[in-house]
């Protein structure tokens, strides 16, 4: 769980405290250790003054009599629960609040109930606070010549239309900063274009966070591609990235400064191709996961996740409905 979103760590390594120096504790010390490179225990936590005292012995990690005094003192990104389950959501609430990312051993909690809680608490701390609306739109030019090039474009067996071959990198990013779907309610046409799916749609979606959106996508727009965009609209901040290909930071606001923010334009980069610059970024992760150097950032159930909101679409357009989400396949 996370409080913030924030620019990956790199000159540092990351702090963790952790609280509640039991048995499984020592786990997650062995844990640390093995990555030392990357990763540091700054602070510790226990009510047991013997417990907490071999906790220091072993890591060297400064002592806290209190979770209290833990939270008001410690510089850690993460603090990790190691404390019976039933004080999880408790811990994690304080934690939250208190500005930093957390990690609970099993259960996170021993309550439905104060599961949800732990995750809106999470939620709430969130830079964006609760989303409340997320929108995208995909403004792009395909002409007739496009389709004609090759036969299998604009097929329903080899290629699929606009939802499912240009804009998927945008179905794949609404999965991945606003989580699933409940539900969709979408329409399609082919206006213009001689083929045989889709050349513009629109599509309505509910997340089960309670956010509510839209995909807008046509490949008819004059002269040229305009925009790939989205719009996050949250409680306490709202964002749009634009441009052709979400290359722009076009607004960027939220009711609490951060230190990312100084930056923020530095991320913006200029491009003429609606493909961007991530396939060598992509590249990379590959060689480095077959070299032993890291795990797969994507794989093929992440890619399921869109394919199943896309799917959905379509489905929603064809039977001319709303379609619940997860599908009963």
């Amino acid at each position: 769980m996370h409080p913030v979103s924030q620019a990956p760590i790199l000159d540092r390594k990351i702090r963790f405290a952790l609280v509640g120096c039991g048995r499984i504790a020592n786990n997650h010390f062995g844990a640390l250790e093995q990555h030392a490179d990357r990763a540091e225990l700054v602070d510790v936590c226990d009510t047991d003054p013997a417990a907490l005292a071999a906790a220091v012995a072993r890591t060297g990690a400064r002592g806290h009599a209190s979770l209290g005094q833990l939270l008001e003192h410690s510089d850690a990104d993460c603090v990790i629960l190691t404390t019976p389950s039933g004080l999880h959501p408790r811990q994690a609430i304080d934690a939250f609040a208190a500005g930093f990312h957390v990690m609970t051993e099993k259960p996170m909690a021993t309550r439905w109930q104060d599961g949800v809680k732990m995750v809106e608490a999470g939620d709430k701390a969130g830079r964006f606070g609760r989303l409340y609306m997320v929108n995208v739109n995909v403004f792009w030019t395909r002409p007739q010549s496009y389709y004609d090039a090759a036969g299998w474009r604009g097929t329903w067996e080899f290629d699929g239309g606009a939802f499912m071959n240009q804009a998927s990198h945008y179905a794949d990013l609404l999965d991945w900063l606003v989580g699933p779907a409940e539900s969709v309610q979408a329409y399609t046409g082919t206006l213009a274009r001689n083929i045989e799916v889709e050349d513009t749609g629109v599509v309505s979606i509910k997340w089960r966070s309670g956010a509510m959106g839209s995909m807008n996508v046509t490949m008819l727009t004059y002269p040229k591609n305009l925009e790939g965009s989205i719009t996050i609209i949250g409680e306490q901040g709202t964002v749009r990235v634009g441009g052709v290909a979400v290359n722009e930071i076009q607004h960027w606001e939220f009711a609490e400064a951060h230190e990312m923010d100084a930056g923020i334009q530095d991320a913006s980069y200029a491009t003429t191709s609606v493909y961007g610059f991530g396939h060598p970024l992509y590249y990379d992760n590959v060689i480095r996961v077959f070299r032993g150097e890291a795990e797969p950032e994507t794989d093929g159930r992440e890619g399921l996740k869109s394919l199943e909101l896309l799917i959905a679409t379509y489905l929603s357009a064809r039977d001319g409905r709303r379609v619940s989400l997860p599908l009963d396949y």
